[in-house]
Protein backbone atom coordinates (compact mmCIF):
# COMPACT_ATOMS: atom_id res chain seq x y z
CA UNK A 1 0.00 0.00 0.00
CA UNK A 2 2.82 2.37 0.87
CA UNK A 3 4.57 1.65 -2.43
CA UNK A 4 1.41 2.46 -4.44
CA UNK A 5 0.97 5.77 -2.59
CA UNK A 6 4.51 6.89 -3.40
CA UNK A 7 4.09 6.02 -7.07
CA UNK A 8 0.90 8.08 -7.24
CA UNK A 9 2.58 11.04 -5.51
CA UNK A 10 5.47 11.05 -8.00
CA UNK A 11 3.15 10.97 -11.00
CA UNK A 12 1.00 13.77 -9.56
CA UNK A 13 4.04 15.96 -8.85
CA UNK A 14 5.33 15.39 -12.36
CA UNK A 15 2.00 16.57 -13.76
CA UNK A 16 2.15 19.81 -11.76
CA UNK A 17 5.72 20.48 -12.84
CA UNK A 18 5.02 19.94 -16.51
CA UNK A 19 1.55 21.36 -17.09
CA UNK A 20 -0.15 23.05 -14.13
CA UNK A 21 0.04 26.36 -12.36
CA UNK A 22 0.75 26.33 -8.64
CA UNK A 23 -1.29 28.49 -6.28
CA UNK A 24 -0.49 29.23 -2.64
CA UNK A 25 -3.42 30.66 -0.66
CA UNK A 26 -5.49 30.59 -3.86
CA UNK A 27 -7.46 28.02 -5.88
CA UNK A 28 -7.14 30.12 -9.05
CA UNK A 29 -3.41 30.74 -9.77
CA UNK A 30 -2.74 33.33 -12.48
CA UNK A 31 0.93 32.51 -13.08
CA UNK A 32 3.14 29.42 -12.98
CA UNK A 33 3.62 30.24 -9.28
CA UNK A 34 1.07 32.51 -7.60
CA UNK A 35 1.38 33.47 -3.92
CA UNK A 36 -1.89 35.14 -2.98
CA UNK A 37 -2.84 37.25 0.01
CA UNK A 38 -1.80 40.65 1.32
CA UNK A 39 0.80 39.04 3.60
CA UNK A 40 2.06 36.40 1.17
CA UNK A 41 5.87 36.16 1.19
CA UNK A 42 8.59 33.98 -0.29
CA UNK A 43 11.84 32.85 1.36
CA UNK A 44 14.92 31.62 -0.54
CA UNK A 45 17.55 30.48 1.92
CA UNK A 46 20.35 30.48 -0.66
CA UNK A 47 19.99 34.29 -0.59
CA UNK A 48 20.26 34.77 3.18
CA UNK A 49 23.29 36.19 4.96
CA UNK A 50 24.54 32.74 6.01
CA UNK A 51 24.65 31.30 2.50
CA UNK A 52 25.30 34.36 0.33
CA UNK A 53 28.29 36.72 0.51
CA UNK A 54 26.27 39.48 -1.18
CA UNK A 55 23.82 39.58 1.75
CA UNK A 56 25.22 41.84 4.49
CA UNK A 57 22.99 40.45 7.24
CA UNK A 58 22.38 42.76 10.20
CA UNK A 59 24.10 45.78 8.66
CA UNK A 60 22.71 48.30 11.18
CA UNK A 61 23.60 46.10 14.15
CA UNK A 62 20.23 46.30 15.89
CA UNK A 63 19.70 42.54 16.09
CA UNK A 64 16.76 42.65 13.66
CA UNK A 65 17.33 41.07 10.24
CA UNK A 66 13.93 42.16 8.87
CA UNK A 67 14.90 45.84 8.52
CA UNK A 68 18.12 45.18 6.54
CA UNK A 69 17.20 44.67 2.90
CA UNK A 70 19.32 44.10 -0.21
CA UNK A 71 18.44 44.47 -3.93
CA UNK A 72 17.42 41.29 -5.76
CA UNK A 73 18.36 40.92 -9.44
CA UNK A 74 17.77 38.40 -12.23
CA UNK A 75 20.75 37.15 -14.22
CA UNK A 76 20.86 36.22 -17.91
CA UNK A 77 19.52 32.72 -17.18
CA UNK A 78 16.54 34.07 -15.26
CA UNK A 79 17.93 33.00 -11.87
CA UNK A 80 17.55 35.20 -8.79
CA UNK A 81 20.78 36.72 -7.51
CA UNK A 82 21.94 39.45 -5.12
CA UNK A 83 24.89 40.27 -7.36
CA UNK A 84 24.39 42.95 -10.01
CA UNK A 85 26.29 41.84 -13.12
CA UNK A 86 28.54 44.84 -13.75
CA UNK A 87 32.21 45.67 -13.77
CA UNK A 88 32.43 43.99 -10.37
CA UNK A 89 35.95 43.85 -9.01
CA UNK A 90 37.52 44.82 -12.32
CA UNK A 91 38.85 48.27 -13.18
CA UNK A 92 36.58 49.49 -15.96
CA UNK A 93 38.99 52.18 -17.14
CA UNK A 94 42.14 50.15 -16.58
CA UNK A 95 45.17 52.08 -17.82
CA UNK A 96 47.82 49.47 -17.02
CA UNK A 97 48.26 48.51 -20.69
CA UNK A 98 47.61 51.86 -22.34
CA UNK A 99 48.35 55.54 -21.90
CA UNK A 100 46.51 57.24 -19.08
CA UNK A 101 43.51 59.34 -20.00
CA UNK A 102 44.54 62.93 -19.43
CA UNK A 103 43.23 66.44 -20.08
CA UNK A 104 45.49 69.47 -20.38
CA UNK A 105 44.07 72.95 -19.88
CA UNK A 106 46.52 75.41 -21.34
CA UNK A 107 47.28 78.78 -19.81
CA UNK A 108 46.16 80.42 -23.06
CA UNK A 109 42.72 78.79 -23.13
CA UNK A 110 40.25 81.67 -23.56
CA UNK A 111 37.18 80.06 -21.98
CA UNK A 112 38.99 78.31 -19.15
CA UNK A 113 37.78 74.75 -19.70
CA UNK A 114 38.62 71.58 -21.61
CA UNK A 115 36.63 68.32 -21.93
CA UNK A 116 37.30 64.83 -23.32
CA UNK A 117 35.84 61.30 -23.23
CA UNK A 118 37.47 59.01 -20.66
CA UNK A 119 35.76 55.85 -21.85
CA UNK A 120 32.75 54.69 -23.89
CA UNK A 121 30.34 51.77 -23.96
CA UNK A 122 28.01 50.69 -26.76
CA UNK A 123 24.64 49.20 -25.83
CA UNK A 124 21.72 47.92 -27.93
CA UNK A 125 18.06 47.90 -26.86
CA UNK A 126 15.09 46.43 -28.73
CA UNK A 127 12.59 48.87 -27.21
CA UNK A 128 12.40 52.20 -25.42
CA UNK A 129 14.10 51.85 -22.04
CA UNK A 130 15.50 53.59 -18.98
CA UNK A 131 19.24 53.19 -18.40
CA UNK A 132 20.49 53.39 -14.81
CA UNK A 133 24.16 54.39 -14.52
CA UNK A 134 26.37 54.51 -11.44
CA UNK A 135 30.04 55.44 -11.71
CA UNK A 136 33.13 56.23 -9.70
CA UNK A 137 36.07 57.80 -11.57
CA UNK A 138 39.46 58.60 -10.06
CA UNK A 139 41.75 61.49 -10.96
CA UNK A 140 44.94 63.31 -9.98
CA UNK A 141 45.54 67.02 -10.61
CA UNK A 142 48.78 68.91 -11.31
CA UNK A 143 49.96 72.22 -12.70
CA UNK A 144 51.32 70.62 -15.88
CA UNK A 145 52.22 67.28 -17.47
CA UNK A 146 55.51 67.47 -15.53
CA UNK A 147 53.35 66.84 -12.46
CA UNK A 148 54.34 69.95 -10.59
CA UNK A 149 52.12 70.94 -7.67
CA UNK A 150 49.60 73.76 -7.92
CA UNK A 151 50.40 76.72 -5.68
CA UNK A 152 49.00 79.78 -7.47
CA UNK A 153 45.85 80.13 -5.30
CA UNK A 154 43.60 79.81 -8.35
CA UNK A 155 40.77 77.27 -8.09
CA UNK A 156 40.40 74.36 -10.51
CA UNK A 157 37.26 72.32 -11.00
CA UNK A 158 37.36 68.68 -12.11
CA UNK A 159 34.02 67.33 -13.32
CA UNK A 160 32.76 63.99 -14.61
CA UNK A 161 29.43 63.34 -16.30
CA UNK A 162 27.72 60.94 -18.72
CA UNK A 163 26.49 61.61 -22.24
CA UNK A 164 24.57 59.38 -24.63
CA UNK A 165 24.49 59.57 -28.42
CA UNK A 166 21.56 61.55 -29.80
CA UNK A 167 21.25 63.67 -26.65
CA UNK A 168 23.13 66.83 -25.67
CA UNK A 169 22.26 66.67 -21.98
CA UNK A 170 24.93 66.06 -19.33
CA UNK A 171 23.76 63.25 -17.03
CA UNK A 172 25.02 62.58 -13.51
CA UNK A 173 27.47 65.48 -13.14
CA UNK A 174 29.87 65.27 -10.19
CA UNK A 175 32.74 67.65 -9.50
CA UNK A 176 35.39 68.71 -7.02
CA UNK A 177 37.36 71.95 -6.72
CA UNK A 178 41.02 72.26 -5.80
CA UNK A 179 43.30 75.17 -5.02
CA UNK A 180 46.50 75.78 -3.05
CA UNK A 181 48.97 78.52 -2.25
CA UNK A 182 51.82 76.33 -0.95
CA UNK A 183 54.64 74.55 -2.75
CA UNK A 184 54.13 71.77 -0.18
CA UNK A 185 50.63 71.06 -1.46
CA UNK A 186 49.43 67.51 -1.13
CA UNK A 187 49.05 65.69 -4.45
CA UNK A 188 46.88 62.58 -4.32
CA UNK A 189 44.07 60.62 -5.86
CA UNK A 190 40.48 61.87 -5.67
CA UNK A 191 37.18 60.48 -6.95
CA UNK A 192 33.98 61.76 -8.53
CA UNK A 193 30.93 59.51 -8.30
CA UNK A 194 27.24 59.78 -9.12
CA UNK A 195 24.06 57.88 -10.06
CA UNK A 196 21.73 58.89 -12.86
CA UNK A 197 18.88 57.67 -15.09
CA UNK A 198 18.89 58.15 -18.86
CA UNK A 199 15.87 57.79 -21.16
CA UNK A 200 16.56 55.76 -24.31
CA UNK A 201 13.58 56.81 -26.45
CA UNK A 202 13.51 53.98 -28.99
CA UNK A 203 15.06 50.70 -30.04
CA UNK A 204 18.57 51.00 -31.42
CA UNK A 205 22.25 51.26 -30.66
CA UNK A 206 23.54 53.91 -28.24
CA UNK A 207 27.01 55.06 -27.27
CA UNK A 208 27.39 55.95 -23.59
CA UNK A 209 30.37 58.25 -22.99
CA UNK A 210 31.97 58.97 -19.63
CA UNK A 211 33.34 62.48 -19.83
CA UNK A 212 35.95 64.46 -17.95
CA UNK A 213 36.05 68.25 -17.80
CA UNK A 214 38.75 70.51 -16.35
CA UNK A 215 38.23 74.23 -15.77
CA UNK A 216 39.93 77.04 -13.88
CA UNK A 217 39.23 80.55 -12.73
CA UNK A 218 40.18 83.07 -15.33
CA UNK A 219 42.98 85.40 -14.33
CA UNK A 220 42.05 88.36 -12.13
CA UNK A 221 44.57 90.45 -14.06
CA UNK A 222 42.52 92.99 -15.99
CA UNK A 223 44.96 92.81 -18.89
CA UNK A 224 44.17 89.13 -19.68
CA UNK A 225 41.35 86.61 -19.42
CA UNK A 226 43.50 83.52 -19.83
CA UNK A 227 42.95 80.44 -17.65
CA UNK A 228 45.59 78.76 -15.48
CA UNK A 229 47.62 75.80 -16.69
CA UNK A 230 46.17 72.52 -15.37
CA UNK A 231 46.89 68.85 -16.05
CA UNK A 232 44.54 66.08 -14.87
CA UNK A 233 45.04 62.33 -15.21
CA UNK A 234 41.85 60.31 -14.98
CA UNK A 235 41.47 56.59 -14.20
CA UNK A 236 44.60 56.42 -12.06
CA UNK A 237 42.84 54.27 -9.45
CA UNK A 238 40.27 51.48 -9.44
CA UNK A 239 37.21 52.85 -11.21
CA UNK A 240 33.74 51.34 -11.50
CA UNK A 241 30.68 51.59 -13.73
CA UNK A 242 27.31 49.94 -13.03
CA UNK A 243 24.63 49.98 -15.74
CA UNK A 244 21.16 48.44 -15.71
CA UNK A 245 18.24 48.64 -18.14
CA UNK A 246 14.56 48.96 -17.18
Amino acid sequence: MLQNYLTFALVFSSGIYGFAQIGINTDNPRQSLHIAGATGTMRVESLNYINNDQNGGDANGNGDLTDDTYPLYVDGDGAFTLELQTSGATDVFDDSSSSRRSITLSASDPDGEEAAAIGTYTIFVNRAAILEVKYGISFEIYGSSLKDVINDKVARRIENYVMVSGDTRKYGPSSKSYSSRSSNSQVGRMFNSCSTYITLPAAGRYTVSFMGLVSSNLSSDSSTTDSKSTYVEFATGKDFVYMRLY
